[in-house]
Order: structure tokens, then sequence, then C-alpha cells
């Protein structure tokens, strides 16, 4: 291979991708968690209590067994979603089980709250069987407005979602799966753009195959893009017509089987090299890196090149090596790095959307809204370091809530009729009440003063 020049500041910049690792292994401790549930009723005195538990209690459960709607408006049901996962897919550590999958399901309902405005409880299943985590899920639904599902290996995670979205009468969500695929739409349309390409004329290569990647390809095809110039690549190599091993299993395997016969028209064979020569755009959502993408492997690429590299919680190259190499556009996981694209910007505003007007499910034309809405946020601001806005940027949040909702009325899956502007205001008042409290709390000691810098 040849070498490629690399920044004179490598060590600084890997100290700094160090930091948040380092960090949380001091703040995690100290905390002992991220949230807990706190009262959004008046406790005036005890006296109090007859109101809020027995006897008055009595009164609003009466009215929901004769009207069951009623339980949105007399409970939280309304606003809370369960975060279930089992532990077998969690971020790019593989199955390190439920206990070790809790500090990111924990890390999730925080920015459902933070950033949203949606109260997220942690579920964790003790069980990789899918009929249970199914059956689990659908028994839990009277207590819950939504649920997202969370870091569950594939092929199993497809089976499960889309048998839960079938039975289930609120919306159940796959993050990794939609999530991802939303904000991830939303990026490439906006890269697409700095580097003056269509949709509809570029190659990708999509590194990795599972649940992300699939919804990836899936959206991204919906939008436009052409999946015979595309290519998918799996652990075994290019997908395609060739691959025998996958054909054998096509009725374990039904989503990677039909990307074989949509993708890949020229047949080409090999592994990840193979697949990003000469394409326009390498979306990577693999195994954590770095050195998972050479940079030889992107100067291949055609010019005006754009790499995601997403894996968490390192990417499969670092950015500075995929600039090196001759990439224009360069986005990553990671909020430390230019261009982030991480699901944390679209599952709080599409499911605040799905909550504020009762919708049944969350379909793909929610999430191209979502998309939408994300890509426009950027406005002049869009270069080849700002493909996104932040999660600073907190107003893409209502915005995207507000479309996702009139695309679920527009559907007919809403319970709720309301228009854009009392939904963005809706939204709005929720999530900048989620952040004055913690600001408040913060101020007030009640949480208490990180011991870093």
């Amino acid at each position: 291979m040849s070498k490629i020049k690399q920044p004179d500041n490598v060590e600084k910049l890997l100290a700094i991708a160090k930091k948040p690792s380092e960090d949380a292994m001091i703040l995690h401790p100290f905390y002992q968690g991220k949230v807990e549930t706190a009262l959004k009723c008046c406790v005036r005195d005890f006296n109090d209590f007859a109101i809020w538990y027995t006897p008055g209690v009595a009164a609003p459960c009466r009215a929901i067994a004769e009207d069951p709607e009623k339980v949105y408006e007399y409970t939280n049901k309304w606003n809370t979603v369960a975060v279930v996962s089992d532990g077998t897919r969690v971020l790019g550590l593989g199955d390190i089980g439920p206990k070790a999958g809790l500090p990111v399901m924990e890390g999730k309902a925080l920015l459902y709250k933070y950033l949203g405005g949606v109260d997220g409880v942690a579920i964790m299943l003790d069980t990789k069987d899918p009929d249970q985590i199914i059956n689990t899920v659908l028994m839990l639904q009277p207590g819950f407005g939504g649920v997202n599902l969370e870091d569950i290996s594939q092929p199993k995670c497809f089976r499960i979602l889309d048998t839960l979205r079938e039975k289930a009468e609120i919306p159940v969500w796959h993050d990794d799966q939609q999530g991802t695929a939303t904000v991830t739409l939303a990026g490439l349309i906006n890269a697409l753009k700095v580097v003056g390409k269509e949709m509809s004329e570029v190659s990708i290569a999509f590194i990795g195959s599972g649940a992300s990647n699939v919804a990836c390809s899936r959206l991204i095809f919906g939008w436009g893009a052409d999946p015979a110039k595309c290519f998918m690549v799996d652990s075994k190599g290019i997908l395609g017509k060739h691959r025998k091993d996958l054909e054998m299993r096509k009725a374990e395997f039904v989503d990677k089987w039909r990307l074989c016969q949509i993708t890949n028209a020229e047949g080409r064979e090999g592994n990840i090299p193979d697949a990003m020569r000469g394409v326009d755009v390498t979306i990577c959502l693999s195994r954590s890196g770095p050195g998972v993408i050479h940079p030889d492997w992107v100067s291949s690429m055609a010019k005006d090149s754009i790499i995601f590299a997403c894996a968490n919680p390192v990417p499969e190259i670092w950015p500075w090596e995929a600039k090196a190499a001759g990439a224009r556009v360069i986005a990553t996981g990671r909020s430390d790095f230019p261009n982030q694209v991480n699901n944390s910007l679209g599952f709080p505003g599409i499911f605040r959307g799905a909550l504020d007007v009762r919708a049944r499910t969350i379909t793909d034309e929610m999430c191209f809204a979502a998309s939408q809405a994300l890509a426009d946020q950027i406005g002049d601001r869009l270069d080849e370091e700002h493909i996104l806005p932040t999660m600073d940027d907190w107003e893409v949040f209502p915005r995207e809530a507000a479309a996702v909702a009139m695309k679920a009325q527009e559907q007919g899956i809403a319970r709720l009729t309301m228009d854009y502007d009392e939904l963005y205001q809706h939204a709005f008042k929720i999530i900048k009440r989620s952040r004055n409290l913690t600001e408040m709390m913060m101020k007030d000691g009640l949480i208490a003063e990180a011991p870093i810098e």
C-alpha cells in the first residue's frame, strides 16, 4: 500500500478521541446512573396522597375501564417509551449481555428526555429468544406509549420488528434500523449537495450488512438511489447473485438475499476494497475501528468522494486519515468530530411527533419527513464540515416532531389531529421544559457538579 501523509497533530487528535471513554469511567460510578424517576404533580401536603393514590385514584381507574383511550389523558403513557434490549449487539462491542448493555439504554433514556422531552425507561431482557422478546414487548404495551428496540442482533432483529409492527397497538421502532437510516439519509442528502452530485446518479458501497445498513439502503433507495449501482458488503464479501451461501439460507437472511438480487448489477466479487473502488459514497456501519477501512481504499474512490464511517465507539477510519486519502466529506457517529451522523439527531424528535398524535406505527414515509426536516435545518451553514445540525441546535427536534406528526396524519395512522404550528409549539414547549429542568437542577445542586472539566 502507498504511504499517505498523516497530519502532524495525530497524537493530539487521538488523545481527544480517547477522552470521552476516560471521562465515562469517572462519571458513571460518580452518578451511579443517568436517569431517575421524578414527580410531575404537586404534593402540597400529605392529604394530596389521597388524590394521587387511594382512595381518589379509583375514579380515573374506573374512567379508563369505561374508555381505554382515556389512559393517555390520565396517565403518563402518552409520553413514555420503553427502551428494550437483550444486549446481543451493543454498539460495536457485540454480544455483551443485558447487564453490560444497561449503560447504553440509560443513555438512550437520557437523550429521549433531554432532546425530545420523552420519558424513556430502560428494560433489559435476559433472553435471546426472539419469540420471548416479541411476547414480552406485547405484554408491556399497556404501560407505554411506544417501544424503542435497541442493540438486538440480526437476523432476528428484523423478524422482531416486523412482527411487533404488525401486532402492536403502539409504535414500535428499532433505532439501529430506522433511526440510523433516517439520519444517514439526511446526511447523505446534504453531502451530495456539497459535492454537486445527484442521488440517482451516484454509486454507493455499504460496508456492513447488519440491521443499520440494511435499513439505510432501504431508505436511500426509496429516496432515489439506484440499487443496481450500489454494493453491499458483509463479513464474507460483496453481496450478489453469486452468493450461494446466502441463497441456501434465504429463508433466514431474507433481507440480505433480497439485496443480493437488486444490488451489484455488474456482478462484482471480492471484499471491502473491491466494493469501494470507483464509488462516490461509502457508508460504513460495520465494526469498531480504526483500521477497518484503509486509506488506500479511500484513494481508489471517485473524485469528491463521501465517507460515512459510523461505527461506535471508534469509526472504521479516523477522519483525518480519510481526508488525507482524498475524501471530500467525512462523517462519523461521534459528537467530538465534525459531521456527526448519529441516530441521536433523529429518534427524540421522531418519537416526539409519533407520541403527540398517538400514531399507531412509524412508517418509512414518516422517516423521510424527518430526514427532510433534519437536512433542511442546516440552511446556509451547509459546507464540507457541516452537513447536519448538531444536538446543540435543539430546535431541529420540534421541527422533526411536527413533520413526522403531519405525515402520520396524512397517512391515516394518527389518533389525534393537529396542524403544523400546534405540533411545533407543543413539541417546543415540552422539549424546552426538559432542558430547563436539567439546567435548574444543576444550578441548584440537585444534580451534583461533575468532578472533571
